[in-house]
């Protein structure tokens, strides 16, 4: 992007490793906006690492994963427990069930069985879903494939639009979800 008046251009860095950054900021400061606004209680997981070698001269810290994370986010919403995880696909077509590890659809199973909500926000095409995880669990209970179409995802998603405070506002597909209320209020 070039700016009047001065010689730098400026240019958005994409790469393979944080591709998935810019959806998880969006969440990040929506679950911030929640927080503050004393609507939904979310936070982002940490992956559990162990610390294998402290080289204090140098200032570095090597370690390791100590086990597989679950889903990216977890909380609390008007009493339901909510796990999800946040997936970007670059792919126009389809989102790929590799995008999705086993251990994560296990965990999603459990957090449905014990009467949680469980879902994937995915950003494709330039938009974003919410795939409840029953819907996912459905999909793959019925098929072999090894991609979720896109006319899938758009007919049994709810699709979230970026705004203003907050920027993806997810509980609002959430709410969908658990039958049509709105911060308290029906739509």
């Amino acid at each position: 992007m070039n700016y009047p008046g001065l010689n730098k251009q400026y240019h958005k860095l994409t790469t393979y490793g944080n591709r998935g950054m810019d959806l998880e900021e969006l969440i990040n400061s929506t679950n911030k906006y929640y927080l503050e606004k004393d609507i939904a209680i979310i936070y982002k997981k940490p992956t559990p690492i162990g610390i294998s070698k402290i080289d204090y001269e140098k200032n570095k810290i090597s370690g390791f994963f100590k086990e597989q994370s679950t889903l990216d986010y977890n909380g609390i919403y008007k009493g339901y427990y909510i796990d999800f995880d946040a997936k970007v696909t670059k792919n126009k077509t389809s989102f790929p069930i590799s995008n999705i590890h086993n251990h994560q659809i296990e965990h999603i199973k459990r957090v449905i069985r014990h009467k949680g909500i469980a879902f994937l926000i995915i950003e494709m095409n330039s938009k974003y879903f919410l795939l409840p995880g029953t819907k996912l669990l459905e999909f793959l209970n019925k098929t072999s494939r090894k991609s979720i179409p896109y006319d899938y995802i758009v007919d049994n998603s709810y699709e979230i639009k970026l705004g203003y405070n907050p920027d993806l506002d997810y509980i609002k597909a959430v709410d969908k979800l658990l039958g049509g209320f709105i911060y308290g209020k029906e739509e």
